[in-house]
């Protein structure tokens, strides 16, 4: 009998948990990730990478011993902030990656957590900054021609104290 190639040639098999295709891509990297939002976006191309729903993720993640209810993983991949490192963990963890594969997604998270500028609806706009600093002059203008009006062109204001007790 002859052996076929298919029974001599066995596909190289991935280093990463979990994953089934034969292809072993490498898994998206949070390297280039600045802020929150580049950190999102990378970690949702790791769910993609990883070819699981958000169900198998948390049987996954139960396996693992970790806690990532997929409705918990679905919120977090819909927000742009950055989760808590015990959610980033498993949910790293829940799409086959650990050990030298999961430093930099903690690393990344980190760097952003400490340099992450406060959410977007607590700081004011540079536009809104500019508007309330031309309501103010207006209303100072507004106030010293009051003052003119009401008082012309007087040089000397007198002004009496009264010191009744």
């Amino acid at each position: 009998m002859s052996e076929t190639v298919r029974d001599t040639v066995r596909p190289a098999q991935s280093p990463y948990r979990w994953r089934s295709d034969m292809t072993a891509t490498p898994p998206p990297s949070p390297e280039t990730a600045t802020d929150a939002a580049t950190l999102m976006a990378a970690l949702r191309r790791l769910k993609t990478w990883s070819g699981l729903s958000f169900r198998q993720l948390d049987r996954r993640a139960a396996d693992a011993g970790d806690t990532l209810p997929y409705s918990t993983a679905s919120t977090m991949l819909a927000k742009d902030r950055v989760p808590r490192e015990e959610l980033l963990a498993a949910f790293v963890r829940a799409c086959g990656l650990d050990g030298d594969d999961l430093r930099p997604w903690l690393a990344a998270r980190a760097r952003i957590a400490v340099g992450d500028p406060a959410p977007v609806a607590h700081r004011r706009s540079p536009r809104r900054l500019l508007l309330a600093a031309a309501a103010l002059a207006v209303a100072l203008a507004a106030g010293a021609g009051l003052t003119t009006a009401l008082h012309g062109d007087e040089q000397n204001v007198d002004v009496q104290i009264s010191t009744t007790y």
